[in-house]
């Protein structure tokens, strides 16, 4: 039993009480979830289970949609309503201005993460310091907003569609919409409709039911390994060079020769499967394959990232 469950987050709980419960279902001997969403948010949330645990680093960059809505007028100690209002302003602008601002936000920009968020200081996520009353100082990230479309404008409420990558906070982007604008405004409801390949069609609700019933739906809508990374090329292996690289083979211009993609270059990610389509391992390209027909058979070609049984 390896490989990814997508989940729809309910709002109210954490991503950590959600990995919990997918594991207590399952029986599952590891979990984790990729990317996490704030209590109050709700949508995709892929959980890892078993041996797909070890994918966790190569899928939890991938760039996140979401659907939000911003409070105007309202501003927080915590850049969503969850947290205590700090200030309020009764003056909206207009509908120009929000459009224009918001567009502003588009491409490279730079963000200090909030106070109360699970980015760590000293090995401590900084909302334990927040909630201590103490606030430790913060390192301005750079994060990218790939697309962002207002949907609709209901003052004090405005929709907007986003894609960012990931680390980006929406809340961050609303409050710093606000300042902006000249009224303050806040984070008050946010849906994250992708992140990476996983999508809310194939997500499943944990609202109700943990029985038997629920496990079966689960495992049916697992989504395998091997599914979970359409985006690297894939080398096909047979079974004795499968067992090789679960050994620790590294893989050479003899394994390569003639079974990649004529477009990799170095640095370039491929993953290799076995013959039932099952994910053997990730590596990262250490030669060009253009070049591996030249190269001796028994030069190392690609450096192996991620075994998987």
């Amino acid at each position: 039993m390896n490989g990814i469950v997508v989940i729809d987050k309910p709002a109210g709980c954490t991503s950590h009480d959600v990995v919990a419960k997918v594991k207590r279902i399952l029986r599952a001997r590891k979990a984790g979830h990729l990317g996490t969403l704030d209590p109050m948010a709700t949508g995709v949330l892929p959980v890892c289970v078993n041996e797909a645990t070890k994918l966790a680093q190569f899928l939890s960059v991938a760039d996140k949609t979401y659907r939000a809505v911003m409070l105007l007028g309202v501003q927080t100690d915590t850049q969503d309503t969850e947290g205590k209002i700090t200030g309020r302003c009764e003056l909206m602008p207009r509908q120009e201005e929000i459009i224009k601002t918001l567009a502003g936000f588009a491409g490279k920009i730079k963000q200090l993460p909030p106070a109360f968020s699970a980015v760590k200081y000293k090995g401590k996520p900084l909302y334990r310091y927040a909630r201590a009353g103490e606030f430790p100082e913060r390192t301005v990230r750079e994060v990218e907003v790939f697309d962002l479309k207002v949907r609709e404008i209901d003052c004090p409420h405005v929709t907007f569609d986003i894609v960012c990558s990931a680390g980006t906070y929406i809340r961050t982007i609303c409050s710093d919409a606000g300042q902006a604008l000249g009224c303050g405004a806040c984070l008050c409801r946010l849906r994250r409709v992708k992140s990476g390949p996983f999508t809310e069609s194939m997500a499943v609700s944990l609202v109700a039911g943990e029985g038997e019933e629920k496990r079966k739906e689960l495992l049916d809508r697992m989504l395998s390994m091997q599914e979970s990374v359409p985006y690297i090329p894939a080398v096909v292996v047979d079974d004795s060079t499968a067992r090789r690289l679960r050994d620790g083979f590294q893989p050479d211009a003899h394994m390569l020769r003639h079974n990649v993609h004529s477009f990799l270059v170095v640095g370039d990610m491929i993953k290799f499967t076995g013959p039932n389509g099952e994910l053997v391992a990730l590596a990262e390209m250490q030669m060009p394959a253009v070049e591996i027909s030249r190269g001796k058979e028994n030069t190392q070609a690609a450096r192996l990232l991620r075994v998987f049984k």
